[in-house]
């Protein structure tokens, strides 16, 4: 994939021979001396049928068995792998799921058998990756909320890679269309 442009995310065979590749464009970490920050590109269906014409030349010439090719991105959900993907999304809202429950190292109200935490991916200041969240449900729409009501306190818990069965962006998705750009009015 790399000699294409690509970099390789997921690649999963399912049952009836289906071959799943999953890819993306590369991250190039932004320059700290850089004016604007990066805007992420992302993968266009020429991409993917680009990556599929390559594909089926390369895995025919491999013998490699299959009976249907699937390329596609990694979505909304994309799974987070390696450092550099934790990296890449730096404050974005994550689902993280842990091998074990936190057991003994359960601080304050989290539950000692909790696997399964969503929140905002930061550094750590021990160097390490945390996930920050809050326990307060979400308000329903037209729900007032009162202004004396206390908000439930943010919690964190770092966590090392090798510590998690899996890690993906939350699928959060606003069906109402684009915000007004910062300093601009809406109409």
């Amino acid at each position: 994939m790399t000699g294409l442009g690509y970099d390789l995310v997921e690649i999963e065979r399912s049952a009836g021979g289906l071959l799943r590749v999953t890819i993306d464009l590369p991250w190039v970490q932004p320059a700290a001396d850089a004016p604007e920050p990066v805007v992420d590109q992302f993968v266009t269906v020429e991409d993917c049928e680009k990556v599929t014409r390559q594909l089926q030349f390369a895995l025919e010439v491999d013998g490699v068995e299959y009976k249907r090719l699937e390329v596609s991105s990694p979505g909304i959900d994309r799974p987070l792998r390696h450092e550099q993907d934790f990296v890449r999304f730096e404050g974005a809202v994550i689902d993280l799921t842990l091998k074990a429950p936190i057991g003994a190292a359960a601080v304050g109200q989290v539950n000692a058998t909790r696997k399964k935490f969503r929140g905002t991916l930061e550094r750590a200041e021990s160097g390490g990756w945390q996930i920050v969240w809050s326990d307060e449900p979400a308000a329903k729409p037209g729900q007032k909320i009162s202004k004396k009501r206390v908000p439930a306190p943010l919690q964190a818990l770092g966590f090392a890679l090798d510590e998690l069965r899996d890690a993906r962006l939350a699928p959060i998705v606003d069906f109402k269309g684009r915000g007004a750009k910062a300093g601009q009015v809406p109409d």
